[in-house]
């Protein structure tokens, strides 16, 4: 949760009102994706990763192909939460910093409807892995987005650095850095082979942990 709210002050301070709008409607459009019954089809029909594939797919879609945009949208789409606590510096005031979300009903239902068991590790419970989605497409946009550094490695430090001064209210999930990692595999690898598709590299994911655990 830490890289997602340090994205939201790094990026969405720098860009513009007309960028922001675009960003928004990419944002609400993937969620009511999301939300609608035909997904939730998709998911019962054909599981939590071929799901994960489809809402790839339908982002990439609606930002023309553009897919360093379409990263960035699913990030923040995919996001189980609305608002995040985090203490301001020096007056040690804690605030509810809210993130960029559709509207309260769109946003229930589309987390309702999150994939949730993409790995074999998974929790088992309803709510699952449902908030490692935006760890990893997080991850990814900052990897496809480098061009001469590893640019999500480099955030990491900068994420450090900004949890120390303001305190954001989450504790370290050594699970959310191994998805980054996988994220950040993901940005890196669609910059050779943009027809490769998230639940590749779940899949990869849980051939490792198979031969970890077994």
């Amino acid at each position: 949760m830490k890289l997602i709210i340090f994205l939201n002050f790094l990026f969405l301070s720098q860009i513009t009102l007309p960028q922001q709008s675009k960003l928004s409607r990419s944002v609400n459009n993937i969620s009511e994706y999301i939300a609608s019954d035909h997904f939730n089809q998709i998911r019962k029909n054909y599981g939590d990763l071929i799901a994960t594939d489809s809402i790839f797919i339908y982002a990439i879609k609606i930002t023309n192909y553009n897919y360093g945009d379409a990263l960035l949208s699913l990030m923040l789409a995919t996001v189980p939460y609305r608002e995040v606590p985090i203490q301001i510096p020096l007056i040690k005031v804690v605030v509810n910093y809210p993130l960029v979300s559709a509207d309260e009903k769109t946003f229930l239902k589309k987390n309702e409807n999150l994939p949730a068991h993409i790995f074999l590790d998974s929790p088992s419970d309803k709510f699952g892995d449902k908030d490692k989605l935006a760890h990893f497409f997080g991850s990814a946009f900052l990897s496809y987005e480098s061009n001469i550094f590893d640019l999500g490695k480099l955030i990491g430090y900068f994420v450090e650095a900004f949890e120390e001064s303001f305190k954001v209210q989450s504790s370290i999930d050594t699970r959310d850095l191994d998805v980054n990692y996988y994220g950040r595999l993901f940005g890196n690898l669609l910059k050779e082979n943009q027809d490769l598709l998230p639940s590749q590299i779940f899949l990869l994911r849980s051939v490792r942990y198979l031969r970890v655990v077994l």
